[in-house]
């Protein structure tokens, strides 16, 4: 479903737009990532609305059938990218998960402030956002997602989850759709 509304109280997150990821060879330009999703950041910034960022700093514990890729060793990998202008009003969140809600109080910070819709960009589609959409739709956000503000190393899960799994979560839109749709300053 194309996005048709945004709430009143509509947060950003934005996941994993960290420095360890950024040299990563993702299907569609890293830098327009970066660009869009500071566009919405900026944009829920002035208009007094929360900014999620989210960064990774682990794996989760447990066995699977793929052997876990060991996350690199620089002291500046989980730094988030300097593009993304921290400021010290936004929620920041550290995860050992692939979703931002899974094993952190991002709920209780988000619902604590009447937030009741995120708008979800960053990478991987079909790992992070993916598992943070699922998650905020599960916990009872409304969810929208800006497509051309994700990306992923797997064309083949970028593709599936835009197609087949966001729409049963939530909306989906460009940046520019969702910028027209933000509220008006509510502070």
């Amino acid at each position: 479903m194309a996005v048709t509304t945004l709430d009143p109280h509509t947060a950003l997150i934005v996941v994993d737009l960290q420095k360890g990821l950024a040299g990563a060879p993702f299907m569609h330009p890293f830098d327009a990532v970066v660009a869009n999703s500071v566009a919405l950041i900026e944009a829920f910034r002035a208009r007094g609305l929360p900014v999620v960022l989210v960064n990774v700093s682990g794996t989760a514990p447990g066995r699977t059938e793929r052997p876990r890729p060991s996350l690199p060793q620089g002291e500046d990998w989980t730094d988030l990218l300097p593009e993304l202008n921290r400021q010290p009003g936004d929620v920041v969140v550290t995860k050992t998960t692939w979703g931002a809600f899974a094993s952190t109080d991002l709920e209780t910070r988000l619902k604590s402030r009447g937030v009741t819709q995120v708008v979800v960009t960053g990478v991987a589609t079909g790992t992070g956002v993916e598992s943070t959409a699922r998650q905020a739709y599960e916990l009872g956000f409304n969810v929208t997602l800006a497509i051309d503000a994700m990306s992923d190393v797997r064309p083949e899960a970028h593709d599936y989850s835009i197609a087949h799994v966001f729409p049963r979560l939530g909306e989906t839109g460009t940046t520019q759709a969702i910028l027209l749709l933000l509220p008006a300053r509510t502070s």
